[in-house]
């Protein structure tokens, strides 16, 4: 294995089983330069111990060699202190069951280079912003609001988060505060599976998408987000990204691409 475990891991919250939050700090080298919502890279040799919960490996990989993958980073792009990630457990996967086998004070493989085009910086400052979200797609929207959210700032913010169950909804402590704090913000969990709830859940429910299509934002912010007035930011299932594009489609919005800029703009999970 030519490249070394040059990260050291400071603390390992689990949120709820199989979503844990990481926060890693490099050994030796500064924490990078990175824009918030870009991604970063994790990397465990394949000798690495697994989790306790995962499944059995079909086709072990090579002990030597390091196992690589990509996670947004939810920590601040200006308070470079660590870099924090937000992981779900993939139970027959080959590089998360390794991830959630680690403790604090393990090492771990942390990108130099830090990468990714889902950022603001396309966002014009007078445009509001809507960030919806599934699971760990909630991680870069944590680095957007940590580091470009102002409190009572002339731009509005809104987070639609979505989890099968309450107890999945990760961040929603800081986010429940930040919207407690901030008048410009505006966090809308749901959940899917209300039935399931321990207690009974008096949010809203539904998928992410069918929380857009209901209006409440436009209920809450006194006006109606529109192409117009505000971007849009999908990250997550494909399958939500692939439903809320349709919808926003509909709605006159328009997908961001290089060469053809537009209002809508999507990075999906797995």
């Amino acid at each position: 294995m030519t490249e070394s475990l040059n990260a050291v891991v400071t603390q390992r919250v689990e949120v709820a089983p199989g979503l844990i939050i990481l926060r890693v700090v490099p050994d030796g080298w500064a924490v990078p330069d990175f824009k918030a919502g870009q991604f970063a890279v994790l990397g465990l040799p394949g000798a690495a111990k697994r989790y306790n919960f995962s499944l059995p490996e079909q086709d072990p990989p090579d002990p030597h060699k390091l196992i690589k993958r990509a996670y947004s980073i939810a920590s601040s792009s200006v308070a470079k202190v660590y870099m924090e990630f937000y992981v779900a457990l993939v139970a027959s996967g080959v590089l998360t069951p390794r991830l959630f086998a680690l403790e604090v004070g393990n090492r771990l493989w942390l990108s130099p280079k830090i990468t990714g085009m889902f950022t603001l910086d396309q966002v014009a400052p007078d445009r509001h912003i809507v960030l919806l979200g599934t699971g760990t797609g909630v991680a870069p929207y944590m680095s957007m609001l940590r580091t470009h959210l102002v409190a009572g700032g002339p731009r509005r913010y809104a987070v639609i988060h979505g989890a099968r169950n309450s107890a999945d909804l990760g961040y929603r402590s800081e986010l429940m505060t930040m919207a407690h704090l901030c008048p410009n913000f505006t966090y809308i969990p749901s959940v899917s599976r209300p039935q399931e709830e321990k207690v009974p859940w008096s949010g809203p429910t539904g998928h992410v998408q069918d929380v857009w299509a209901s209006g409440v934002l436009t209920s809450v912010w006194g006006f109606t987000p529109t192409p117009a007035n505000t971007d849009i930011f999908l990250c997550g299932n494909p399958a939500m990204i692939d439903d809320t594009l349709a919808i926003l489609e509909r709605q006159g919005f328009k997908e961001h691409k290089l060469r053809a800029p537009g209002n809508v703009h999507m990075e999906r999970y797995w």
